[in-house]
């Protein structure tokens, strides 16, 4: 009878209802779209990293992580990286060598990090080889390549071919020198990586550096087939190399420890984004509230009949409490609804923001943007709406229990 009542009631005033319930899909529908689309350039921004350089998780030898210096090798790496390549969470394995060193160029020259690889392998790890803009991934004939990104060869104004210097320690702690042909530019969606980064053959750097690539190898990186799965995997590999990680001779870290940045930006814009959320709700709820409060002004001599025919205060209430659910999760459930319609589509087509892709790549996020949401956000926010619209209707209808039914009854609208 009370639910009957409540939702004839809530279309008495079809207008006022229908703007209402409006103003909250509108409000939801922009805060949650929102709340996926800085999620989509979160995650967007954390698979750009693991793909691009540093993969699902990477092992070193603790020493290396101290100093940086490539002397700090992990020996006889191929049979960790067997062991590795055993698990059936893993996509890919590679091997590099990775030394701090000077690029030169006749112009200027810069501080970066070289990346000794192998060609084939890294393929499998990393998705540079696709990100290349001019010249090849390597392939050529040229004696001693390299593969730069544009922001770096910007920087030395070098192009395809020209010639750089590489100034590198040696494992004896000696200075040596190595010239090297630019075979190829990349250009991922991170400027500071590309600026910072040079690939060479992993052959050609241990040759100039004086290790024995066949056995040793700086950083071995580990690409699984999802990003879910890293946890797991780091669980097993800690368990399979557990002696070694005991006598020291190898550290084994996720990409969140890696890069723990990309990890504090991403919870950071959910939390802001959901609190963004929480703001639109508080100003809906002041909506809601007028709203009630206008209806039971309108109905004062109604309400004040159905008190003097014997309607209890509590039924009274909850009547009045019914009405503002109705008309919140009418709106809330529309909401939800034109909330995943969006985000489903441009989910799946993205959202070019190729206008300001400089400014975007220079904080590691992609000029495409995927929003994506997980669906127990729906439901989350679904019992928020419904909460919102508990407490809204606590001052409409203390106002309305607040009555004499005598002088409601012969109040003129």
């Amino acid at each position: 009878m009370i639910l009957s009542i409540a939702w004839k009631n809530v279309w008495r005033n079809k207008w006022r209802s229908l703007i209402v319930i409006g103003a909250i899909s509108l409000g939801l529908l922009g805060g949650i779209f929102y709340l996926a689309f800085t999620k989509g350039m979160a995650q967007q921004q954390i698979n750009t990293a693991i793909h691009s350089y540093i993969a699902n998780i990477q092992l070193h030898n603790p020493k290396y992580l101290i100093n940086g210096e490539s002397k700090y090798a992990i020996p006889s790496y191929r049979k960790i990286v067997d062991k590795i390549k055993e698990l059936p969470e893993v996509q890919a394995v590679g091997a590099r060598a990775v030394s701090q060193a000077m690029a030169s160029s006749a112009v200027t020259g810069a501080g970066v990090m070289i990346n000794g690889v192998d060609v084939e392998e890294e393929k499998e790890v990393s998705n540079i080889y696709s990100k290349i803009v001019d010249g090849g991934y390597f392939g050529t004939k040229m004696k001693n390549q390299a593969v730069i990104g544009k922001k770096l060869a910007d920087k030395l104004n070098v192009r395809i071919h020209s010639k750089i210097v590489i100034t590198v320690q040696t494992l004896s702690g000696d200075i040596t020198y190595g010239a090297f042909r630019i075979a190829g530019i990349y250009k991922t969606d991170n400027s500071a990586f590309d600026v910072s980064n040079v690939f060479v053959e992993k052959k050609a750097l241990a040759d100039l550096i004086g290790m024995d690539y066949q056995n040793e190898t700086t950083e071995i990186a580990v690409l699984l087939k999802h990003n879910n799965m890293t946890g797991e995997v780091l669980k097993k590999l800690k368990n399979i190399f557990a002696e070694k990680i005991k006598n020291g001779e190898i550290v084994i870290r996720p990409w969140n420890k890696i890069q723990p940045v990309l990890e504090m930006l991403n919870n950071m814009t959910i939390q802001f984004s959901f609190f963004f959320v929480m703001i639109i709700l508080t100003a809906l709820s002041f909506g809601i509230i007028n709203t009630m409060l206008m209806a039971i002004m309108e109905r004062t001599r109604e309400i004040g009949m159905l008190m003097a025919i014997g309607m209890s205060r509590m039924r009274l209430f909850f009547m009045i409490l019914i009405e503002t659910v109705f008309l919140s999760v009418t709106g809330g459930a529309a909401g939800l609804f034109l909330s995943w319609l969006a985000i489903t589509i441009t989910g799946k087509t993205g959202i070019d923001l190729s206008a300001v892709a400089e400014g975007l790549n220079s904080l590691g996020y992609g000029s495409f943007v995927y929003p994506e949401i997980e669906p127990e956000f729906y439901f989350m926010i679904g019992g928020l709406v419904i909460v919102t619209a508990l407490l809204a209707s606590v001052y409409p209808a203390r106002r309305a229990l607040k009555m004499n039914p005598a002088e409601a009854v012969r109040h003129e609208a």
